[in-house]
This record gives structure tokens, C-alpha cells and sequence, in this order.
């Protein structure tokens, strides 16, 4: 009997999408995070993992490159100007990144786009990620919102107006429970993100994190408050 071919294993690359130009917080991706680097933390996630077969930063910014590679990283190339300028997306450089390796040979069929300023994203989680990708095209992280979007409230003329008056009366347990992408990484497969030009395709399932991994760093703020989280959970260890 002939023996039934085994299939090619797949490839997979992380990309660290880290550009040199943030505005509210000054070199935010290598800013020091609880004793390093903050990008240090994803790039140690991603190798740690073991799935990726490539661990790459782009990034327009040679300091930023520099200290990727010290911890271990890839920076094969330099990113654009086209794709480090305000209005680019996050899928703007991935197919940038994509795209340029295959056109220097290799060919990725996965890929997990990670953020830089992700220091609650662990080698489990991307492992866990990757792995959802045998069944479904694209994954994400979400956290529920900790207060129900449905009593929102919105300023008109300097006076407090109900966005869904509707809900006013609702108990919160009654209320259709909803989610937010925790900004932290994107995994998915090639032949998807190219055919719709997004992660966010339709076949796309979620990875439902605590709210107490997950916290936007955007402003001083944030960043006060995601290292009293991170610190609160190496305490827990």
C-alpha cells in the first residue's frame, strides 16, 4: 500500500511592529518596563514559545533594531516610510513584512502580529494562538468590558445624555455581555489576511483574557497602571 503523503509543516513568523515615532509617550517601545526594555517582553514571549520559525521586528528606527537584536530578534530589513508614517495601519506593515520575505525566498503560511508594548503577553498565550489557527483562519485576544457598554453616556451642550436609554432600567445581568480586542497580538493565516488584505476576517475566534492582563498604554497613566498590574502578578507567581 502506498503510504499516504505526510504534509509539508507550516511556517510561521512573529512580527513585532515597532515604529520610532510615538508622540504621547516618547520612545515608548524600548521605554524601560519593570527593569527592561518593554519591547524585551514580547520578543522573549515570541522565542520562548517555540512555534515561530522567525521572530522579526519592523521598525523604521535603528536604536529600536539594535536593541531587538540584543535580545534575540531579527530585524532583516528596515521598514518604510510609507509604512511608519501616522496613517498606516497595522495591516499595512504586516503585508509589508509578508511580502518582503517572499520575495526574498521564504514563504510564511502563519503569522502572529504582536505588539511592543505587550508585556502581558506570555510564550503560552502565542503558543495557544497559534494552535487555535488549525481551526480557524484568524484569532484574537478580547477582554469583557468591565462596565456594560449599553449604559454609556455621551456629553451634549455640557449635559449628560444616555446613549441607549433604552437599557436604563435593564439589570447588568441581563445585559448582552460584550468584548474589546485587548491590543495585544493577531494571529491568522496568510492566504486569509492577503485574500481580505485584514486580520479580521470573517472565520475569527477569540481568546477571552482576564482583565487584569490586559491594560491600553497610551498615555502616563497607563503605564503607571500596567506596571502595578504586571508587578501584582509576578507577586502572585
Amino acid at each position: 500500500m502506498k503510504q499516504a503523503a505526510i504534509p509539508p509543516e507550516k511556517k510561521s513568523v512573529a512580527i513585532i511592529t515597532a515604529r520610532g515615532g510615538s508622540k504621547r509617550i516618547p520612545h515608548k517601545n524600548i521605554r524601560d518596563f519593570c527593569g527592561k526594555p518593554i519591547i524585551s517582553y514580547s520578543i522573549e514571549a515570541a522565542l520562548s514559545s517555540g512555534v515561530f520559525d522567525e521572530v522579526m521586528v519592523s521598525t523604521d528606527d535603528e536604536t529600536i533594531a539594535s536593541i531587538a537584536r540584543s535580545f534575540g530578534a531579527a530585524v532583516p530589513f528596515m521598514r518604510s516610510a510609507e509604512s511608519a508614517n501616522d496613517y498606516a495601519s497595522t495591516d499595512d506593515v504586516i503585508a509589508e513584512v509578508l511580502r518582503a520575505y517572499e520575495a526574498g525566498g521564504p514563504r510564511f503560511d502563519r503569522f502572529c502580529c504582536i505588539y511592543p508594548t505587550a508585556p502581558f503577553v506570555t510564550a503560552e498565550k502565542l503558543k495557544n494562538a497559534m494552535a487555535l489557527l488549525d481551526q480557524a483562519e484568524s484569532v484574537m485576544p478580547v477582554v469583557a468590558f468591565s462596565y456594560p457598554p449599553q449604559r454609556g453616556i455621551i456629553l451634549e451642550n455640557g449635559r449628560i445624555r444616555r446613549k441607549y436609554p433604552e437599557f436604563l432600567t435593564a439589570r447588568s445581568q441581563d445585559l448582552e455581555k460584550m468584548y474589546h480586542d485587548c491590543g495585544q497580538f493577531y494571529a491568522c493565516r496568510t492566504d486569509a489576511f492577503f485574500r481580505d488584505s485584514t486580520t479580521d476576517v470573517d472565520d475569527l475566534i477569540p481568546m477571552i483574557m482576564p482583565e487584569m492582563e490586559v491594560q491600553d498604554i497610551d498615555t502616563e497613566e497607563d503605564w503607571a497602571i500596567a506596571e502595578l498590574k504586571y508587578r501584582k502578578m509576578q507577586n502572585l507567581k
